[in-house]
């Protein structure tokens, strides 16, 4: 019996710029995906909503509507608030990659871009984005690399010894390792470890991340920073 090919993933594309779509449409279609796209936010916004792409790659710097109000309404809408978005933004805009994570973006990369790069970081987003992978946020046990988290019993071991760490750590770690991969503002962060009604500064994670890639020894290598936006936990 033979075994259907699998299903080719639909990519929205949302720049203004004719020759990236060109690379970028070429690119995605020689390594499986279909693609469409939009030349402007408010289009982009159309087809996202009649189309449901599987992943958006989206332009900060369009014309008229930018990239950012286009994020916010993707993820204002119920028709296409779990849309995967990859932003991609020009060097030099920290403060807008920043805002864009806040607003909801999955992950980011800058331009002039590697189209290796970029495919690396659209599968790895889209693998985060699985319903089986989603299903990991319901396990008690998470392991990454020789990192085993035990959430019912509240341990953590690094290559079968048990690490002693405070409440925030705990969740910290824990929220990184369900969502490795996935770039996180400091802010993001301290809201998943302390609330949002909880007033701290950003200096706090960078403490608590310093803590805990010290109790984690050599595994604390897999908590990565990333320069002028905050932390993400690599897929080891």
């Amino acid at each position: 019996m033979n075994t259907p090919p699998p299903k080719r993933r639909t990519v929205l594309v949302i720049e203004d710029e004719t020759d990236i779509v060109e690379v970028l449409k070429y690119n995605l279609n020689k390594n499986g995906f279909d693609t469409l796209s939009a030349d402007s936010g408010e289009k982009g916004l159309e087809v996202a909503a009649a189309r449901l792409p599987d992943l958006i790659l989206l332009d900060l710097m369009l014309p008229r509507m930018d990239g950012l109000e286009v994020c916010r309404r993707l993820r204002g809408s119920e028709r296409t608030r779990q849309i995967p978005i990859v932003m991609l933004t020009a060097k030099g805009t920290e403060a807008d990659i920043v805002l864009g994570l806040t607003l909801g973006a999955d992950d980011y990369v800058p331009k002039p871009f590697s189209p290796v790069e970029l495919l690396a970081r659209m599968k790895a987003v889209l693998r985060r984005n699985d319903p089986a992978r989603k299903d990991e946020s319901h396990s008690d046990i998470l392991k990454l690399g020789p990192i085993t988290l035990d959430a019912a019993r509240h341990e953590v071991s690094v290559e079968g010894e048990q690490v002693q760490l405070t409440l925030s750590e705990f969740k910290l770690l824990r929220h990184l390792m369900l969502r490795r991969g996935r770039v996180f503002t400091r802010d993001q962060l301290l809201n998943a470890v302390v609330g949002p009604d909880v007033f701290v500064t950003e200096r706090n994670i960078d403490v608590h991340v310093g803590a805990l890639r010290r109790k984690l020894g050599e595994a604390g290598k897999l908590i990565l920073t990333v320069r002028g936006v905050g932390y993400r936990m690599e897929e080891a």
